[in-house]
């Protein structure tokens, strides 16, 4: 996730607005002083698409001089947790939230956003359809959406073409688990310091989990069943878990609880693994030649299975208007530009086409100038984001949407507690038994919360 959920940049604090950090820059901050102009307040994500967001503002200016947009920027935990509270109490301090895929459908169901489904269907234009059904059905509640993807990703295996063809191997375009298990052993390098893959072990339930949880989906483990009951010490979740534990140890990064996004991004692209597994959104910062020192040397595959025939994850951050807004209308204005296929397009050719959002719009991926600068990781990232399946993501069946995570209020602690419990396994100082039989109790008292319908 990511996300993506873990792509952050440094935090502009909870209160810091991006207008009193960039000052000078039009459109920033304005306040709306001026007669007849309406101020619309933006809680975001600090990331590089919302900056990207942030400078294009005077575009949207030009053609809505009587609507300001004052966006203030947070890391991403500051940013949940203050939208959280601004939505639950009704305090109507945030017009519009960058919001992820985990959240909108329980804040829907709370009645917390907006209902954009009547507003999206009035400019046939605006082309609804045009997003990815399965990044569109998760922004959805009883089949009315309550936010508007800005970017969407899924997730693959990318991995080095150069040493694969030294080593004499040949990648599957769907390769197993047992599969990269075994590419890794061959790979890994320790006279160079070289991983033979990085895998998140961070942990978070967006870091740690955001892959493992995929792995344990195609091993035919879950959460939880249809009874809600909690399986986390099920022998298939065990099983998972115990393999990925197991390849990080023999093929994997140094130190890996210190691993999430970043740093496997950071590891991948400066020569020192092999392989890594991870968000789809990361190719456009893996094949950056001023930043990446494999870039034009890597390929990327479909998320690696065990008994699914498909593995990847789904995420998107998007675009929510508060329930509580008193600017409903002109937040609209705003979100409708700002997830058009025009802006695709204005990001493109403005700022360059690899910085173009991910992951949302199929038309994107017909845009010429995005299917050059994406080679090989757009074309596939399309594929996958319309094969991944939210409602069903595992062998057997769910009582929710969502495939890394699970969509209900409870998961955000059931996450954390259980990933900083495996990686006290991963450091060497708990059991593995202990740790799944500890986080079976955890997620069993979220379970028994679905139970009793609270």
């Amino acid at each position: 996730m990511t996300t993506t959920t873990q792509r952050r940049l440094a935090g502009a604090g909870l209160a810091l607005s991006f207008s009193l950090a960039v000052s000078g820059c039009a459109g920033f901050g304005n306040l709306g002083t001026e007669p007849g102009v309406t101020t619309v307040t933006l809680a975001s994500v600090n990331n590089p698409q919302m900056q990207d967001m942030a400078q294009l503002l005077p575009e949207f200016n030009k053609t809505h001089p009587d609507i300001k947009i004052n966006m203030i920027f947070m890391e991403e935990n500051d940013l949940r947790n203050a939208a959280t509270k601004d939505v639950a109490t009704k305090g109507g301090q945030y017009d519009i939230m960058t919001v992820g895929a985990y959240e909108v459908p329980i804040w829907g169901q709370n009645k917390w956003l907006e209902d954009l489904t009547d507003l999206a269907a009035q400019d046939p234009s605006y082309d609804v359809n045009d997003f990815f059904k399965p990044v569109r059905d998760g922004v959805s509640f009883d089949g009315r959406l309550y936010a508007v993807p800005f970017y969407g990703e899924s997730s693959f295996l990318m991995y080095r073409k150069d040493l694969f063809e030294q080593a004499g191997i040949t990648m599957p375009e769907r390769p197993t688990w047992e599969q990269i298990a075994e590419y890794a052993g061959k790979l890994k390098d320790p006279s160079t310091d070289r991983a033979g893959i990085c895998l998140r072990a961070k942990p978070g339930w967006g870091e740690m989990f955001a892959p493992l949880t995929t792995v344990i989906n195609t091993f035919g483990g879950q959460w939880y069943n249809m009874e809600w009951q909690a399986q986390v010490n099920s022998p298939a979740y065990k099983e998972a878990v115990k393999f990925y534990i197991d390849t990080l140890a023999a093929s994997g990064e140094g130190d890996p609880v210190s691993f999430g996004f970043t740093e496997c991004l950071n590891l991948f692209s400066q020569e020192r693994a092999a392989m890594w597994y991870d968000a789809t959104s990361a190719a456009g910062s893996v094949e950056d030649p001023n930043n990446s020192k494999v870039a034009g040397k890597v390929g990327y595959v479909r998320a690696p299975v065990d008994k699914t025939e498909n593995s990847g994850w789904l995420w998107s951050w998007n675009l929510g208007i508060n329930a509580e807004s008193k600017h409903k209308e002109q937040a609209w204005e705003f979100v409708q530009w700002a997830t058009s296929k025009e802006y695709a397009k204005l990001v493109g050719s403005e700022l360059g086409w690899s910085r173009t959002p991910p992951g949302t719009r199929k038309s994107t991926y017909l845009i010429p100038e995005y299917i050059k600068a994406g080679g090989e990781f757009a074309p596939l990232t399309a594929k996958i984001m319309s094969e991944v399946d939210p409602t069903h993501p595992g062998v057997d069946p769910q009582p929710w949407v969502g495939i890394q995570y699970v969509t209900i209020p409870e998961f955000q602690d059931v996450g954390n507690q259980t990933s900083q419990l495996l990686a006290d396994v991963i450091a060497g100082r708990r059991p593995l038994d202990l740790a799944l039989d500890q986080g079976q109790k955890i997620a069993q008292r979220a379970g028994d919360n679905q139970k009793q319908g609270n």
